[in-house]
C-alpha cells in the first residue's frame, strides 16, 4: 500500500470520527442498554440476504448482455464467481477492490482489461437510472413513500431529490449519447486543451472519455438497452426488497417500511458508501442510521441496530461466499487488488490497440 492510498485512509478516517462525533453528541441521551436489546428476527435477515444474493445473480445477467457483441457464449453460471469474488473484494478492501470483478471477468472470457473497465463505467449509469426510476416513481406516483413524502417535514428536500435524480439521469443520457457519436473527437480536444495543466492530465481525462465511448459499443440495439433497462429496475426493486426484509426484522415502527419508502434508505445508503473504510464501512451506516432517526423519526437505539444490520446485510454478506470461492479458484483478494491498479496502468495501450 503506498502513502497516498495511506493519507486518503486516514483523510476518511479522520472526516468519519468527526462525523460519529457529532452523530452521537446529538443523542446525549443515547441508551446503550436498549441498544443491545433490539433482537431482530433472523428469518427475516436470511430472507434478505438470499435477496441479495439474488441481486448478485441479475448484476450477472447484465453483464452477460454487455459481453453479447464481443463474447455470444458467456454463461451467466460462469460470471458469478467473479462478481461474488469482486464484491466480497469491495466489501474487504474498499475503493481499491472495486476493479477486481471486471479484472477477473477480462481474465476468464479472454479479453483485455480496458474493456471490461469501459462495460464497469456504463454498467454505473444504468445503476444510477434502474434506482432513479423506481425512486422517482415512489415519490411521484401513487405509493406509501408519496403520501409519507406529504406528510413529512422533509417533503421539500424528497421533492427536490427526485427532480435532481431526474436531471442527473437526463445528463447522463444526453453525456452518453454525445459520447457515442463524438467520444473521440471531444477526447482529443480535451487531451489538446488541459494537457499544460498538469502532467498527462489531458491524456488522463482524454482516456476516461475514450474507455467510456468504448463501453458504450456494447449496448448493441433498441433491444439490448431495453434488456439492460429492465435487469437493471429489477435488481434494485430486488434490494428494496431486501432492505425491507431486514427493516421488518424488527420491532414497530419499522413494519411500517414498506419497500418503496426504504428505497431513502438505499439512496441515503448509496451517498455515504462514497466515504467509507476498508472492511469497516462508516460512511453507509452512518447516512443510514441518520436518515432513519431524522426523516423516518424511528427511535435512535433502533435506528442504530437497523442500520448496521442493513450494512452487514447489503455490503457484507457477500464475504463468506466470495472468500470461498477466491480460496476455491487459489486467489488472493490483495494481490489481485495489486494486479488490478498495475492492469489499470496499462489499460490506456490495451484500448488504442
Amino acid at each position: 500500500m503506498n502513502k497516498k492510498r495511506y493519507v486518503v485512509y486516514a483523510v476518511v478516517f479522520l472526516m468519519l470520527a468527526v462525523l460519529v462525533y457529532l452523530q452521537f453528541r446529538t443523542w446525549r441521551n443515547f441508551d446503550w442498554p436498549r441498544f443491545f436489546e433490539y433482537r431482530p428476527k433472523w428469518l427475516h435477515i436470511i430472507h434478505g440476504v438470499v435477496l441479495i444474493y439474488i441481486a448478485y445473480l441479475l448484476r450477472a445477467v447484465r453483464w452477460k448482455i454487455f459481453l453479447r457483441p464481443v463474447r455470444k457464449g458467456a454463461s451467466v453460471l460462469g460470471l458469478i464467481s467473479p462478481t461474488l469474488i469482486g464484491f466480497a473484494g469491495l466489501a474487504i478492501l474498499g475503493r481499491p477492490g472495486e476493479l477486481i470483478r471486471p479484472y477477473l471477468i477480462a481474465r476468464r472470457e479472454n479479453l483485455n482489461f480496458a474493456s471490461q473497465i469501459a462495460v464497469w463505467a456504463v454498467e454505473r449509469i444504468f445503476d444510477i437510472g434502474g434506482f432513479t426510476v423506481l425512486l422517482v416513481a415512489a415519490i411521484f406516483l401513487p405509493s406509501k413513500l408519496r403520501t409519507f413524502a406529504a406528510q413529512s417535514a422533509y417533503s421539500h428536500w424528497i421533492h427536490a431529490t427526485g427532480f435532481v435524480l431526474i436531471a442527473l439521469v437526463v445528463g447522463l443520457f444526453l453525456a452518453a449519447m454525445l459520447a457515442a457519436y463524438k467520444g473521440d473527437g471531444i477526447a482529443g480536444w480535451v487531451e489538446d486543451r488541459f494537457s499544460h495543466l498538469a502532467r498527462n492530465l489531458g491524456h488522463r481525462i482524454a482516456q476516461k472519455i475514450r474507455e467510456f465511448t468504448l463501453g458504450l459499443n456494447t449496448i448493441h440495439g433498441p433491444l439490448s438497452f431495453i434488456q439492460l433497462s429492465a435487469v437493471s429496475i429489477l435488481m434494485w426493486w430486488v434490494i428494496a426488497l431486501a432492505y425491507k426484509e431486514v427493516t421488518h426484522a424488527y420491532v414497530a415502527p419499522m413494519h411500517d417500511m414498506s419497500a418503496t419508502k426504504v428505497l431513502l434508505l438505499m439512496g441515503s445508503s448509496m451517498i455515504g458508501s462514497m466515504e467509507q473504510l476498508p472492511g469497516v464501512g462508516g460512511g453507509s451506516q452512518l447516512a443510514t442510521i441518520s436518515a432513519l432517526d431524522h426523516v423516518f423519526e424511528i427511535p435512535k437505539e433502533l435506528a442504530a441496530s437497523c442500520g448496521i444490520m442493513l450494512w452487514l446485510v447489503s455490503f457484507v454478506a457477500v464475504v463468506p461466499i466470495g472468500l470461498l470461492l477466491a480460496h476455491l479458484e487459489r486467489l488472493s483478494l490483495r494481490r489481485l487488488s495489486e494486479e488490478t491498479a498495475h492492469a489499470e496502468e496499462v489499460a490506456p495501450a490495451e484500448s488504442s490497440t
